[in-house]
């Protein structure tokens, strides 16, 4: 691993909070270890960090599955925010890529962010929504379902209602409640573009008291 990977790594250690990292563990229901780095400690610190190993234009994919394996959920930040710096250098056999840091060390705060790079990869790729979407609506893993519903979110009113319809209706029969916030959430941000649609939508299927309450907030 390069010299300033090591680096940036030793910094977000020596930063470490204990009180702030049992706080921030405990939010996340104790599922990931933290070192207690607030996102604007981590901002400053890896500011320099990822100015330089941007500035290339290229994906190192070592580099997001290092920090990715490491413990301590920063790291896992700190991977997101460089991806979301290189985001337009996404290339169409990154999906599966993309597929594996969901399905890995999965909660919403990475599947969350995780989930608009995708949406960049289908806009740059349309094949990718049957090619591989239509396979995440079905899955047994319910963060690729989740995706598989919110990657559109930054769409405004160029969702692709058809495969929004199709996920949404092969997963309204759970009760994970991940999905059923992922489902309202899809709705509510659709329905600032196109009220009438998700309005329709709504009355039409049988969805969750959680998504039609979510659905249906600025109706």
């Amino acid at each position: 691993m390069q010299t300033k990977t090591i680096r940036i790594v030793e910094q977000f250690r020596k930063n470490f909070d204990e009180e702030n990292a049992i706080k921030m563990s405990a939010y996340m229901k104790c599922r990931f270890p933290f070192l207690g780095l607030p996102k604007p400690k981590r901002d400053e610190l890896s500011k320099g960090f990822l100015r330089k190993v941007t500035k290339d234009k290229m994906i190192d994919w070592n580099l997001v599955n290092y920090l990715w394996e490491l413990p301590e959920r920063e790291f896992q930040y700190l991977a997101l925010d460089y991806l979301g710096k290189l985001k337009k250098e996404l290339e169409k056999k990154d999906i599966s890529k993309l597929e594996q840091l969901i399905i890995t060390k999965s909660w919403w705060d990475s599947v969350d962010s995780l989930a608009p790079l995708v949406g960049v990869l289908c806009k740059k790729y349309p094949e990718l929504k049957t090619e591989v979407i239509s396979n995440w609506i079905i899955s047994s893993n319910i963060w690729l379902k989740r995706v598989s519903i919110i990657f559109q979110l930054k769409f405004k009113d160029d969702v692709d209602t058809e495969l929004l319809s199709k996920a949404i209706i092969a997963n309204t029969l759970t009760k994970e409640f991940f999905v059923n916030k992922a489902i309202g959430w899809a709705l509510r941000q659709y329905s600032k573009f196109n009220p009438d649609w998700v309005k329709e939508f709504i009355s039409k299927y049988p969805l969750s008291p959680l998504s039609v309450r979510e659905g249906s907030k600025y109706l």
